[in-house]
């Protein structure tokens, strides 16, 4: 009984996470993943675990999350048209690359320069929101074949590395060049299933287990973590995607904003403090 009470704080915090990220799944196209690992994040350091061991297995346990979530909101976005198969056959290849590579990097890189990374990607992601959100286009067209490849891989390899689905990255770049919103969201899912399928799967069977990982890891995966937040990400996922195609999210993505920001900007404290 007192293991059970002990437990059920980290039981519901976990559940919450789950909810909340899968209405963000579906309503923005982040994966759940920028919700998800800093939680995690923060959640492993207060049962005693260390702040790099913590991030390693944060970002391995979102990416596991994000397979259901995205498979869950591709059926929703898809139902309503907006996934671009078309565009997925040019970046998926470049995209997979850039993922195993991160993959492997994940199991050799220490914490702190993960933790900074992900500061600094949510801190960005944040002001592009609060800073763009009204703002034109930069671009009136995608670039070449070439330069897509690029921006494929490099939204695949920084994606993985953090924990993200690659809404967070992809959503943005789309819509700069001219993308239209709601097809970027709904392509942005079928991404974050490239991302998460390959870069879990492998950090699951080749992460090495830090030596004060929490119970439940296996590999760099924390299975706690994947049961209590899979179905809740899954069951709210399309909710999300409801609401993006029922409501204004304007005033919605601001407030996220503003949270993302001050976590991303805490995270960073805690790298350089």
């Amino acid at each position: 009984m007192d293991t059970v009470s002990s437990a059920l704080p980290l039981i519901l915090t976990l559940a919450a996470t789950g909810v909340f990220a899968g209405i963000l799944a579906g309503l923005l196209g982040v994966g759940g993943g920028i919700v998800i690992v800093p939680v995690l994040f923060f959640v492993f350091q207060g049962l005693g675990v260390s702040a790099d061991s913590s991030m390693v297995i944060a970002t391995a346990t979102s990416l596991a999350t994000i397979i259901p979530t995205s498979l869950s909101s591709i059926r929703a976005h898809h139902a309503k048209g907006n996934v671009d198969f078309a565009l997925l056959k040019i970046w998926g290849p470049f995209v997979l690359a850039g993922v195993l590579l991160a993959s492997y990097l994940v199991t050799i890189a220490e914490g702190v320069w993960l933790t900074t990374l992900f500061g600094v990607i949510a801190t960005l992601a944040a002001l592009n929101m609060l800073l763009r959100a009204s703002s034109p286009p930069m671009f009136q067209r995608l670039p070449s074949k070439a330069g897509q490849s690029i921006m494929a891989a490099l939204i695949g390899l920084f994606s993985a590395l953090v924990g993200i689905g690659g809404g967070t990255l992809s959503v943005p770049t789309l819509t700069a060049c001219n993308y239209p919103a709601h097809r970027a969201v709904g392509t942005a899912a079928a991404i974050g299933l490239i991302i998460s399928l390959p870069a879990a799967v492998t950090l699951l069977i080749a992460g090495q287990t830090p030596a004060d990982a929490p119970a439940g890891t296996y590999g760099l995966v924390n299975l706690l973590g994947f049961v209590c937040i899979v179905p809740l990400t899954v069951l709210f996922a399309p909710v999300g995607a409801r609401i993006a195609h029922a409501l204004d999210a304007a005033v919605l993505k601001k407030v996220f904003a503003v949270v993302l920001l001050i976590t991303g900007l805490r995270m960073l404290a805690q790298v350089i403090l």
